[in-house]
């Protein structure tokens, strides 16, 4: 049984995750260009503490990032999942899962009444796994983005806490 375990993220995680980023990414569930190879992962608006990671077998496998869906006072009391990815051999093993849970922890003991996330139309694997964790669709914007030449509907999903 592999040691799976999730924990806060680290500055010293900044080059893996780095790496996990630029490695795991496709038009599958991102919409921005790949990340150059030395591109910040931590930003002003997501740091170490805005990141909850995977070690599997001690290795960082995994990452969620968790923020607000807009910076007004108004929109405080709900959290926004902001990114999740997990290495390709690495899936399958509930990584993904114990994440999001995670987060949804998070997002209950801060007092956060929902939390919400956009996924994209085709990414049929994110979408059964929020689903199967109790989100549901609540709006989807068709033909959101063009990636690599194909219209993607951009999909709004979210999780009522309180």
């Amino acid at each position: 049984m592999p040691d799976l375990s999730i924990r806060t993220a680290r500055p010293e995680d900044e080059a893996a995750l780095r790496r996990l980023d630029h490695d795991t990414w496709s038009y599958q569930h991102a919409v921005s260009p790949r990340p150059a190879p030395d591109a910040p992962f931590f930003r002003d608006t997501a740091g170490p503490g805005d990141h909850f990671v995977a070690e599997l077998d001690g290795r960082l496998v995994g990452y969620i990032r968790l923020g607000h869906p807009t910076p007004l006072e108004s929109n405080r009391h709900v959290r926004f999942i902001g990114g999740l990815a997990v290495a390709e051999e690495a899936r399958g093993r509930g990584v993904g899962r114990a994440l999001l849970r995670a987060a949804v922890e998070e997002a209950r003991t801060g007092g956060y009444r929902r939390i919400t996330l956009r996924v994209l139309g085709h990414n049929t694997g994110a979408r059964k796994l929020y689903e199967s964790e109790g989100f549901v669709v609540e709006g989807v914007q068709p033909e959101e983005f063009l990636l690599d030449g194909t219209y993607a509907d951009d999909v709004l999903m979210g999780m009522r806490l309180i």
